[in-house]
């Protein structure tokens, strides 16, 4: 029997017993939408072999939504009292799939593949909007095993993680989130859905992990990897040469290194890709630019 999905009543209703008022401090937006959770869901494309990865709950909007489609649930919320009521929330209204659900009271930013029992195959999850990037950079280095990655996100974000090299908005999340997968921009999404109505639009992206990985992705590899994006774009106006003259040793070091990446020093960070940068990483600390 499908779940019952939450309205805009059943949310208000389920914040005034819970004595809930939605934070700032923790992102909290609540979707109130049913429509909007289950095109979450359709575009996310998981289905019944999927272990999903649900980060910040909140009242189970998105968690209901999902278990109808998906093998099982694990819900990572740091809210006690949010991470408390959500097992009986989907007890009362799909009780024939609340042996699905696993809860996990953890700040997403700590958790570790330890605290999850069976490796997640996707991750769904509208993502508290002030950590969203480090959330997610954070879950896909921690879970391999996530093949695919659909977050609701603020629009400005969404846009910047799919950005293209070239664009204004091209950088470190974009450089980054390449790393691990294609990344594209799935939709956007109203404020009407929100309770409470945000002051930002939102947008959806989906991160789809590579296959077969162009490049290696244990974390010491990412870590090089990913310094040298950071010193990059840490002076975005200064040319690649400058800017990663701290990161090199000096200026000339850089040069060399740039020139062994086949990259010109004179360039920008914002004019590379993901492979760029994995070159330009491998050119300092494995001797070649392959």
């Amino acid at each position: 029997m499908p779940a019952a999905l939450l309205g805009p009543a059943e949310v208000r209703a389920l914040a005034a017993e819970l004595g809930v008022r939605p934070t700032k401090t923790l992102g909290q937006n609540f979707v109130h939408d049913a429509n909007t959770v289950r095109r979450i869901v359709a575009t996310a494309g998981v289905g019944s072999a999927d272990r999903v990865l649900e980060v910040g709950p909140g009242l189970g909007s998105l968690t209901l939504a999902l278990l109808d489609v998906a093998g099982s649930v694990v819900a990572v919320e740091i809210d006690p009292v949010l991470a408390g009521r959500l097992p009986t929330t989907v007890a009362d209204r799909a009780p024939d799939l609340a042996g699905n659900l696993q809860v996990v009271r953890a700040d997403a930013l700590r958790v570790h593949a330890a605290d999850i029992p069976e490796a997640p195959t996707a991750l769904v999850a509208n993502l508290p909007y002030n950590v969203a990037v480090p959330v997610l950079l954070t879950l896909l280095a921690e879970f391999p095993s996530i093949r695919t990655t659909l977050v609701m996100v603020q629009a400005e974000v969404a846009d910047r993680l799919a950005a293209a090299p070239g664009s204004k908005i091209y950088g470190v999340p974009s450089v980054k989130a390449g790393f691990f997968g294609t990344v594209r921009r799935a939709g956007a999404v109203g404020r009407q859905v929100f309770w409470p109505v945000p002051q930002v639009e939102s947008g959806l992206v989906r991160v789809d992990r590579y296959a077969e990985p162009p490049w290696p992705i244990d974390d010491e590899h990412r870590k090089r990897v990913f310094a040298v994006v950071d010193a990059a774009f840490a002076q975005r106006r200064k040319t690649l040469r400058a800017a990663l003259a701290g990161w090199a040793g000096s200026p000339a070091e850089a040069e060399r290194y740039l020139l062994a990446a086949g990259i010109e020093p004179s360039a920008r960070g914002e004019t590379l890709d993901t492979a760029a940068f994995v070159r330009l990483a491998a050119t300092r600390f494995e001797g070649t630019a392959t």
